[in-house]
């Protein structure tokens, strides 16, 4: 066995609308329901490729905090569009470079939720 990638990331919460308006706001998700899987509904949001990257669980966080995931990375493109976005939201991010190209910005979903933005050869 091997892995090839990940598959997508499930983000506990009781607010759907304003989870999934914050990834489709800032990050051009596209929100679908799924079919009702043992009793639950599933709330999806898809990259641009139609894959499923983010499942939104209609579930009460544990705590405060986002346990013991620190963050989620996840590769990006356009970041002059998604960094005008942010500012003309008002929400708080940082933005970082690093030596082989990447351009990093990181800014925390409603929920806390830690995000890093990859952005290959843009600056």
């Amino acid at each position: 066995m091997s892995v090839s990638g990940i598959n997508h990331v499930n983000i506990r919460t009781t607010d759907v609308a304003a989870s999934s308006r914050f990834y489709v706001d800032v990050l051009d998700f596209k929100f679908r329901e799924g079919q009702p899987v043992m009793g639950q509904q599933p709330n999806w949001l898809y990259d641009k490729s139609g894959r499923p990257i983010i499942h939104l669980r209609i579930m009460a966080a544990d705590s405060a905090s986002t346990g013991p995931i620190d963050h989620v990375a996840l590769d990006c493109q356009g970041l002059s569009s998604v960094m005008e976005r942010l500012k003309a939201r008002n929400i708080e991010f940082n933005v970082a470079s690093v030596q082989t190209g990447v351009t990093l910005v990181f800014v925390k979903d409603p929920h806390g939720v830690m995000l890093e933005l990859n952005f290959r050869d843009e600056s």
